[in-house]
């Protein structure tokens, strides 16, 4: 938890001061007590007066009225200090997140980062405001009201030197029993996590199988988990009152036993010999009494929020601590000179695995401002060969050059602003149509944004809409189809004027008709661009200077689709199953 607390940042003032007013009323309620005693003393030594009523009366008022106002305060600042330092946490997650490459995004999972940023840093936020206020008070109120009930009267005070290091032993053992568990139910949380998103993106689906009753089972087996699992912790938990109530009402009669018998002198002969007492030194030991063992009660509950949290802070520094695999080297290139890519001998794996690659001996050389056309099944390894291109992920054996060298010496911002990647499945985020297409350029002008729009083929059905290029697109694109969509997305890679552009199968829910269309769009608005086609059609690359044939991770042939529709057998067979049997002379 303390490691976490540097991130407080410019709300230190209010995390340091708050202890401090707690401090302060924590003394401010033990002058209470001592004008109570002394009042109860003078009262029975003098007589009832009105001068000592309003005289005890005054000061009562007096300090209860500065307890009330440093209690409010210290509650206000530990809130904000715990708010802020929540929104710095998930602040700083976020930005760390951004920082990671696929590979650290893949080793801790979508749901499970989610879940840490938002259910644990609760966790955490309402741990901060517990210590904050009542770790800070507990410990002072118990220091204090040890210290002056030993100054009231140390024989009787021993009483809580036998009870509260029984209780200290016994929440001990009930936080080795449930940490455990919390430990458990966290990760029971992630998965929880995961199928609530993946229901709600792939609702249409669920609908469209009528498997609405298997996802609520599904659901309610993983909630049944965390009942359990929490059912367990928190029944473990349920000792922690019983122990204190326990403790306190223990003490509170040994306490009065003691005293009584102190008080009225029939203690001689026995342990209590020589201890004197007053009625009021009896009412300040029953106070201190309740405070000590309250703060012990109250120290309780933040163990129990501690054990909570721990684990919560735990996964969050797991983020923290988690180094980037694909950074910026130092003394960086940001000059790329021009779009050509040389793959030299490359092999990858997703686990970082030599002996475990999905691609292996990949040699391929394409020139600057040519058209690649790259066709394979699925699994072939397609996808994963252009991921190397803008570092989304690192070469395992081999080296990928771009522009003349290696892509780990650029600069990441640099090399990614010139790869533009249009994937089958790309990412509309919720705004307008400008808004999403200014991702390519954030100065772009509406007339660059109409005639992009054209090139892509999707100037016609935005105009169609009734607010135009203002339509709102829902969060993922939903309220557009799949074509749409693709067409949005190619648009957007087009404002980018990249060196390198790579579609990965990124037409394969347009038409033939619009799929030529853009493709020759291509070759007038960015003609100097290296363009990598991934398509699933010969239609949408046959066209290409030259088409990569890749089978299990390899290349199996490089040539234009003449050469290979004689030379390679894949490539046959997928032309004439795409031409319903027909040979390949038709």
């Amino acid at each position: 938890m303390l490691q976490l607390l540097k991130y407080l940042k410019n709300y230190k003032t209010d995390a340091i001061l708050t202890p401090i007013l707690v401090a302060l009323e924590t003394i401010g309620e033990l002058c209470l007590t001592l004008i109570i005693g002394r009042f109860i003393d003078q009262l029975s030594n003098s007589g009832t007066t009105m001068h000592i009523v309003l005289s005890y009366g005054l000061r009562l008022l007096l300090v209860a009225l500065v307890c009330l106002a440093l209690g409010t305060i210290s509650g206000l600042m530990s809130t904000k200090a715990a708010a802020g330092l929540s929104k710095n946490l998930r602040d700083e997650m976020f930005s760390r997140i951004q920082d990671f490459s696929f590979t650290n995004i893949d080793k801790f999972s979508t749901n499970s980062l989610v879940t840490r940023m938002t259910t644990d840093v609760m966790n955490v936020q309402n741990a901060i405001m517990m210590i904050l206020r009542v770790a800070a008070k507990a410990p002072i109120a118990i220091v204090c009201a040890l210290v002056m009930a030993f100054y009231t009267n140390w024989q009787i005070g021993l009483v809580y030197v036998v009870v509260i290091p029984v209780l200290f032993l016994c929440l001990t053992g009930i936080a080795r029993v449930t940490h455990p568990i919390f430990h458990r139910v966290f990760k029971t949380y992630d998965r929880l996590n995961g199928v609530v998103r993946e229901n709600l993106h792939g609702i249409r689906v669920v609908k469209g199988f009528v498997r609405e009753d298997y996802e609520v089972q599904k659901f309610e087996n993983i909630s049944s988990e965390i009942q359990k699992d929490f059912t367990k912790a928190e029944t473990t938990i349920a000792f922690n009152p019983f122990l204190m109530q326990m403790g306190i009402y223990s003490c509170l009669t040994f306490i009065a036993w003691f005293s009584a018998k102190a008080i009225v002198g029939s203690g001689n002969g026995t342990i209590l010999a020589g201890i004197s007492m007053t009625t009021g030194q009896l009412q300040n030991l029953i106070t201190y009494s309740m405070m000590i063992l309250m703060s012990l009660m109250m120290l309780s509950m933040i163990y129990v929020m501690l054990m909570m949290s721990r684990e919560s802070v735990n996964r969050i520094q797991e983020i923290f601590n988690e180094k980037p695999s694909i950074v910026t080297p130092h003394h960086a290139e940001g000059n790329i000179r021009d779009g050509e890519i040389v793959f030299d001998h490359v092999g990858f794996s997703y686990v970082g695995d030599p002996a475990n690659l999905c691609l292996s001996d990949i040699n391929l050389h394409i020139r600057s401002g040519e058209t690649i056309g790259i066709i394979g099944g699925t699994g072939s390894g397609k996808s994963s060969l252009v991921q190397l291109i803008p570092r989304l992920y690192d070469a395992t054996v081999g080296s990928v050059t771009v522009g003349g060298k290696n892509v780990k010496e650029y600069d990441l911002e640099e090399l990614r602003d010139a790869v533009a990647m249009v994937l089958q499945k790309n990412v509309l985020f919720a705004g307008t149509i400008k808004e999403n297409l200014r991702w390519g350029n954030k100065d772009a002008t509406d007339e660059e944004l109409i005639e992009v729009c054209k090139l892509a083929q999707a100037d016609s059905f935005i105009t169609a809409f009734p607010d135009g290029y203002d339509t709102y697109i829902e969060q993922g694109g939903t309220n557009v189809s799949g074509g749409q969509k693709q067409r949005l997305c190619i648009a957007r890679a087009l404002l980018k004027r990249p060196k390198i552009l790579i579609l990965d199968d990124s037409t394969s829910a347009v038409d033939t008709k619009t799929d030529a269309l853009i493709r020759k769009a291509f070759s007038s608005y960015i003609p100097e661009t290296t363009k990598i086609i991934i398509a699933q059609r010969i239609s949408s690359v046959e066209d290409a200077d030259r088409i990569v044939v890749m089978d299990g991770g390899k290349i199996d042939a490089i040539g234009t689709h003449e050469e290979l529709l004689k030379n390679n057998k894949i490539y046959q067979e997928v032309y004439e199953s795409q031409q319903k049997g027909g040979s390949q002379d038709e």
